[in-house]
């Protein structure tokens, strides 16, 4: 086996974690595989704020493997704790569902017109498929089915039997007032909604008029958790409980019973111990003095195992966050996002940063930004200019240890994607006419070679630029405004036309429009720009926007100009 001195690359945050995961691994448990966790809870839609949770231990976890050591990423799926409250804007969902609040997860209708059996299956499917996309190998861990087939059962009677010492430990932190938040401050309701998680690290601990019980039963009434513990006998495993929502009661056996869980501040790190997790991440709402992480790391000891190790992860926040609010009533899904960009550019954006380093995830304009920067990486890759912690992230990003990711063949720009997507309302044959014309001596052979990416960027269009801010084309010119224009109006146009044949080309009218105002200000069309010549080329661009597409702004105008085509062009600008 592989040593960490000999496999250690040192270049970002991913290898120092893996180092030392397998040193503590090797510690704890020599010879065994390696175990990371993540947990997440389908109490509805599981956001890129959530995916943190399971892209940190997983980026971690795959780089274990390329090192040659086994490794287990375990993703426990929540789906056996409490039905909170109905989320905002789901569809199918009204406030009839309230009737549901406290039953398990897996006992929830799932929303209207779900394939789903229930509402934990319908959130975790969509979930399930993003990570598919994204690459991520894991183990999957329903909490319903460890519960309710007594899997957990020595675990349970084991926390019931020392509930005097959980007691204590969680008595050290009941009465501590919690220190004000500095730091990590939300920006709107959707990222409040984002930092809160599922709503677990609030949860009661047990504590109750009858004495502390870390056990919590469903109702065999109304199958809901309002319920409280009244009695408990430790040799006979008798409990008896109440429920406050229908006055039902009654007295089982825990050596026979299945039909409740151990509360989440106790849950979590029996858990640990029972797998032998030996690294897994933590939101903010489970990482301030006396949450959930803290507590859990002493009273996982009284399971016999040791807390993980693990950093406390920050806000994921959204660029065009208040229009996805907006419409979806909460903050946008890994299916969202995957919808308008490829899955190794939003791998890369989680592994590039730090996990306690924030960071957005682009929805407006600033995705094509974004996209030029993971283009211009990419290069640097190519080329072998790249600094070594860069290089790592690209890594990550566009491969696993199991293999390559799907890549769009020839990567064109997502802006030049985007406008062309915009002007040609997704028409195929447009697409690949105007495309081809990019670059005439290597034209397309057809629109699979940019795709994947053709569809994210059409997609982005259609579905995240408002109405007001699509182009349109002209159908006729504007003879007014032709009409109106000076001497040098026109002929900078009588310029720009003479040369369209002879520039035709993405790079050819790019210096085309960029030189008619220096030919028109008397210097040669590769001058250096002056800051008076940029307000000439400013002045002519808002020309050609008005005459082509009514507005003073729009896609670039080299890809404008291809998108209208020749023939139309001259046309509109009055030839």
């Amino acid at each position: 086996m592989p040593t960490v001195a000999q496999s250690s690359t040192e270049t970002d945050w991913v290898s120092r974690f893996a180092d030392e995961v397998i040193a503590e691994s090797e510690r704890r448990a020599p010879g065994k595989p390696v175990v990371v966790a993540s947990g997440l809870s389908p109490s509805g839609p599981i956001h890129l704020g959530n995916l943190r949770e399971v892209m940190t231990p997983h980026l971690v976890a795959d780089e274990v493997r390329r090192r040659g050591y086994e490794v287990r990423h375990l993703i426990s799926w929540d789906d056996y704790d409490r039905y909170r409250k109905v989320p905002a804007g789901v569809e199918g969902v009204d406030e009839s569902w309230a009737e549901y609040i406290g039953r398990p997860l897996t006992s929830v209708p799932a929303p209207q017109g779900s394939p789903h059996a229930n509402w934990a299956e319908h959130f975790r499917a969509a979930m399930v498929a993003s990570l598919a996309e994204l690459g991520v190998e894991y183990d999957g861990i329903s909490q319903t089915e460890q519960y309710t087939s007594g899997v957990y059962r020595e675990q349970v009677l084991h926390a019931m039997r020392h509930r005097a010492d959980i007691d204590a430990v969680l008595a050290q932190y009941r009465t501590r007032k919690a220190p004000a938040k500095t730091s990590q401050k939300p920006l709107d309701e959707a990222e409040v909604e984002a930092a809160e998680g599922s709503g677990a690290a609030g949860e009661d601990d047990g504590a109750g008029s009858s004495g502390y019980f870390p056990y919590k039963p469903y109702c065999g009434g109304c199958g809901k958790d309002l319920t409280t513990v009244t009695a408990y006998d430790d040799e006979t495993t008798e409990l008896t409980y109440t429920c406050s929502a229908c006055g039902f009661a009654e007295t089982v056996r825990l050596t026979e019973f299945n039909r409740g869980k151990l509360v989440w501040k106790v849950d979590w790190p029996m858990r640990w111990a029972y797998e032998g997790v030996i690294f897994e991440p933590s939101g903010v709402d489970h990482s301030s003095p006396g949450s959930s992480f803290q507590v859990g790391g002493e009273i996982v000891g009284i399971f016999g195992g040791e807390r993980p190790i693990g950093p406390m992860y920050a806000f994921v926040g959204i660029s065009g966050m208040a229009k996805m609010s907006s419409s979806k009533g909460g903050v946008p899904t890994p299916g969202d996002a995957l919808k308008i960009m490829e899955a190794p550019l939003l791998r890369w954006l989680y592994a590039r940063r730090r996990p306690n380093q924030s960071f957005k995830i682009a929805f407006d304009q600033e995705i094509q930004r974004l996209y030029d920067e993971w283009d211009k990486l990419s290069a640097k890759v190519a080329d072998g200019s790249v600094l070594p912690a860069d290089a790592a992230a690209h890594s990550r990003a566009v491969r696993t240890a199991a293999g390559e990711l799907p890549v769009t063949p020839r990567p064109l720009p997502y802006r030049t994607l985007a406008s062309v997507a915009d002007i040609t309302a997704g028409h195929d044959e447009q697409t690949i006419r105007i495309l081809s014309e990019l670059d005439p001596a290597n034209p397309l052979a057809t629109l699979d070679e940019v795709r994947p990416r053709l569809d994210r960027a059409e997609y982005w269009i259609t579905s995240q630029v408002p109405a007001d801010a699509r182009t349109i084309v002209r159908a006729e010119p504007d003879r007014e405004l032709l009409d109106t224009l000076d001497d040098e109006g026109r002929e900078s146009l009588r310029l720009l036309l003479e040369g369209l044949d002879s520039h035709w080309s993405l790079d050819g009218l790019t210096t085309l429009v960029y030189g008619v105002p220096k030919v028109m200000a008397g210097l040669e069309p590769d001058a250096r720009p002056t800051p008076e010549l940029k307000v000439a080329q400013r002045t002519f661009f808002a020309l050609l926007y008005r005459l082509l597409v009514t507005r003073e702004t729009g896609p670039r105008l080299p890809t404008l100009l291809l998108a209208v085509g020749a023939d139309r062009v001259r046309t509109l600008l009055g030839a």
